[in-house]
C-alpha cells in the first residue's frame, strides 16, 4: 500500500505544480526587474494612519449577556478600557470558551472528517474602523491569558459604504498555530503582516482557546496604514524555485510515466500508473485523506480521478467551514452531483455578505438533505424562514442541528424546526427564539438529547419550558440555560425531577436562583448521573449545596461556582475528596478562598485544574 501512496503523491504534486504555474520563466524574471527598478525609483511619502475599531460587526460567541456590555464583544470597539493593566475586567470582551473542556463533553459535536489540519480556529469577530487604509501593522491588545489569535484577515468590502462591490475578497495578513503565553499578563500582540493589494477597514480576528488556563481578554485593536497604495504592492512578485527554470521535458516524461506512457515497455499498462488494477475501495481509501480543495482539482488530472474523486461516497461528510470565505452559489451548484448521499454537512460561518443566498442554499438542500443527520449552521446570516422551512421538509432524518449565533433570523422561523421530529441535538445559542416555538419543538421532538438555550433573551418564562423539558424529553442528556434570567427554583424542581439522565446542566449568571429554597440540594440528590454543573455568579450557593454534590454525585467532573460569598475550605475539601473525576472547579471571585488555599489544595490534588481568576 505505502509504493502506491508514494506513487500517488508524485503524480499529485506533478498535477498540482504544472496548474499553479502563474507565468513562464521569463515572466517571472521580467516581474523581479520590475520589482527593483521599482524599488530604485524615488517612493512616494505616505503618512501612517492609527485607528481604533469604530463598530463590532458579527461574532460567533461571547461570555457576557445581551442586555450589558460586560464581558461582550462590543467592548472591542474604541479605545483601551483595562490596556496595559491585566487580568480579569468586565470591561473587555472574552469569549464563551476556553481550554479543552468543552470538547470533553458529551454534548460536543464529533469532528468532521477532511477538516485541514491548518484550520484551528474555533471563534471570530469582526471589527470596522472609520477609513480604508493598506495595512501596515495590526495590533491587539490582550489583557488576560494571550495567545488565542490564529488568524487576522482583512477584508476588501467597505461595511459603511453606499455602493459594495459584486466581488468581496478576504485576505489572510497572519495566520499560526493555537499558543499560550508564558504568563496571564497583559501584552500587545502585533505579528508581521503581508502586504496586500486593496485598502481595507473590516478586519477579521479568528481565535482558538484550547490551549489556554481560563478565558482570554481583549480590550483593542489598532489599525496601522496608509492611505495611498504602497509603491511594492503594485507587482506581484512570484516565488521562483531552481526548478522553475529548467525545461519541461523532463516533468512530461514524469507525468508520463504515470499517467499516459503508452511505449513498448508498459504495454500492459493501462494508462494509469498501475491504478486501474488497484481495488476500487483501496483508491477510494487513498482519496479519502486530501481535504477538499485537493480532491477538486485531482478530479481534473485524469478520467479515473475524476471517477473516484465524484463518487458520492467521498462526501458522506462534507465541512465547509475552513473555507468560509470562498465559499459561494457557485460553489454549492458544483458540489451538488456529489453530495447525493451527504450525511454530515458543516457550513458553520459561510455565506455571509452575499456570498451564498438562501436560493443557494435552499437548491443544495433540495437535491442533497434527503439523508442528512447532521446539519452545522453557526454564524449563517443567510438562513431565511424560507431556509429553515426547506430543511424541515428535505431533511426527515435529521438527528443534529445547530443554528448558534444565527441572530438574525426572526422569531416565527424557529416553528419550522418541531417538523424535525428525529432531532437528538439542538443549539439555538443567541438566537431570536420564542417560548411558543420552543415549547413546540418540545412537543414533537420528545427523543431530544442535548438542547442548548443559551443567552435566548426572548423566552419568558423559563419555568414553562422546565415544565414541558420534563414531561416531553425524559432522556435529556445535557442541558445550556446559560443567562436565562427567569428560571425559579419551582422550574428547576421540576426540570431535575423529570430529566433524571442529565449529565451537563449548565445555570450559569441564571440569578433568580435563591439557594436559601433548597433548589441545588434538590438538584444534586436528583441527578446522581451528573458529570457537569456550572452555577456561575449565583452569589448564593454555600457549603450545603456542596456537600450534597459530594455525597451524590460522584461522577462530577466540572464544577463552576465563580462568585459565591458562602463557600468555606472545609466543603471544598470534602467535594475533591468525595469526586475522584473531577477536572475542572473554578473558585474564582469567591470571597472565603484566597490564593494561599487554592495553591494548597492544588498540591493535595494535583489531577485537578482549580481556576482562580484575578485583577490588578
Amino acid at each position: 500500500m505505502f509504493p502506491m501512496l508514494t506513487l500517488l503523491s508524485m503524480f499529485y504534486y506533478i498535477c498540482l505544480r504544472r496548474r499553479s504555474r502563474s507565468g513562464t520563466r521569463s515572466e517571472a524574471l521580467g516581474s523581479r526587474r520590475a520589482v527593483e527598478l521599482g524599488q530604485r525609483s524615488a517612493l512616494p511619502v505616505t503618512v501612517e494612519v492609527e485607528q481604533y475599531g469604530k463598530e463590532v460587526l458579527d461574532f460567533s460567541s461571547h461570555y457576557g449577556s445581551e442586555n450589558s456590555m460586560s464581558y461582550t464583544m462590543w467592548n472591542l470597539a474604541g479605545v483601551p478600557n483595562v490596556y496595559p493593566s491585566s487580568g480579569d475586567f468586565t470591561q473587555t470582551a472574552v469569549f464563551r470558551t476556553y481550554g479543552s473542556w468543552w470538547e470533553q463533553c458529551t454534548s460536543s459535536a464529533s469532528r468532521f472528517r477532511r477538516t485541514p489540519p491548518s484550520f484551528h480556529s474555533q471563534d471570530y469577530l469582526e471589527l470596522a474602523f472609520e477609513e480604508p487604509v493598506y495595512p501596515t501593522a495590526v495590533e491587539v491588545l490582550e489583557t488576560y491569558h494571550p495567545g488565542a489569535v490564529v488568524k487576522i484577515l482583512a477584508c476588501s468590502l467597505n461595511p459603511f459604504s453606499q455602493n459594495p462591490p459584486v466581488d468581496v475578497r478576504w485576505e489572510v495578513l497572519w495566520a499560526g498555530k493555537p499558543n499560550k503565553a508564558l504568563t496571564p499578563q497583559a501584552r500587545q500582540f502585533s505579528p508581521s503582516i503581508k502586504q496586500i493589494n486593496f485598502a481595507t477597514n473590516l478586519l477579521r480576528l479568528e481565535v482558538n482557546s484550547s490551549l489556554l488556563e481560563y478565558y482570554t481578554e481583549l480590550d483593542a485593536v489598532i489599525l496601522r496604514g496608509v492611505r495611498e497604495r504602497p509603491i511594492l504592492a503594485l507587482y506581484k512578485i512570484p516565488v521562483i524555485d531552481i526548478n522553475d527554470l529548467s525545461d519541461s521535458e523532463e516533468e512530461i516524461s514524469e507525468a508520463g510515466g504515470l499517467c499516459c506512457r503508452s511505449g513498448g515497455e508498459n504495454r500492459h499498462n493501462l494508462g494509469n500508473g498501475y491504478f486501474d488494477r488497484l481495488p476500487y475501495e483501496l483508491i477510494q481509501l487513498i482519496v479519502s485523506h486530501l481535504p477538499v480543495p485537493d480532491l477538486c482539482r485531482l478530479a481534473q488530472s485524469c478520467k479515473l480521478f475524476h471517477k473516484h474523486c465524484c463518487d458520492p461516497l467521498q462526501y458522506i461528510q462534507l465541512s465547509l467551514q475552513p473555507y468560509w470565505a470562498r465559499l459561494t452559489d457557485a460553489s454549492l451548484s458544483h458540489l451538488l452531483s456529489r453530495c447525493t448521499l451527504l450525511q454530515r454537512l458543516n457550513m458553520s460561518w459561510t455565506g455571509n455578505r452575499g456570498a451564498v443566498t438562501a436560493a443557494g442554499f435552499c437548491s443544495f438542500m433540495k437535491a442533497c438533505g434527503v439523508s442528512l443527520v447532521c446539519l452545522e449552521l453557526s454564524c449563517c446570516h443567510f438562513l431565511t424562514e424560507a431556509c429553515l422551512e426547506v430543511i424541515a421538509q428535505t431533511c426527515p432524518c435529521l438527528q443534529e442541528l445547530n443554528l448558534a449565533s444565527c441572530d438574525r433570523l426572526q422569531p416565527q422561523t424557529f416553528n419550522h424546526i418541531a417538523k424535525l421530529t428525529n432531532l437528538r441535538r439542538l443549539v439555538l445559542y443567541r438566537t431570536k427564539v420564542e417560548q411558543s416555538a420552543i415549547l413546540s419543538i418540545l412537543t414533537f421532538c420528545p427523543e431530544l438529547k442535548h438542547l442548548n438555550l443559551g443567552s435566548c433573551v426572548m423566552i419568558e418564562d423559563y419555568d414553562v419550558v422546565a415544565s414541558m423539558l420534563s414531561a416531553r424529553c425524559r432522556s435529556l442528556r445535557s442541558l445550556d440555560l446559560w443567562r436565562c434570567r427567569n428560571l425559579s427554583e419551582h422550574g428547576l424542581a421540576e426540570l431535575v425531577s423529570g430529566c433524571r439522565l442529565l449529565e451537563e446542566l449548565d445555570l450559569g449568571w441564571c440569578s433568580t436562583l435563591q439557594s436559601s429554597s433548597g433548589c441545588f440540594q434538590h438538584l444534586a440528590r436528583s441527578l446522581p448521573r451528573l458529570r457537569k454543573l456550572f452555577l456561575t455568579a449565583n452569589r448564593t450557593v454555600c457549603d450545603s449545596d456542596l456537600e450534597e454534590l459530594a455525597a451524590n454525585c460522584s461522577a462530577l467532573e466540572h464544577l463552576d461556582i465563580l462568585g459565591t460569598r458562602m463557600v468555606s475550605s472545609a466543603s471544598l475539601r470534602k467535594l475533591l475528596q468525595c469526586c475522584p473525576r473531577l477536572k475542572l472547579l473554578d473558585v474564582s471571585f469567591c470571597s472565603q478562598v484566597d490564593s494561599r488555599l487554592v495553591q494548597e489544595l492544588s498540591g493535595l490534588f494535583p489531577n485537578v485544574s482549580i481556576k482562580k481568576s484575578f485583577t490588578q
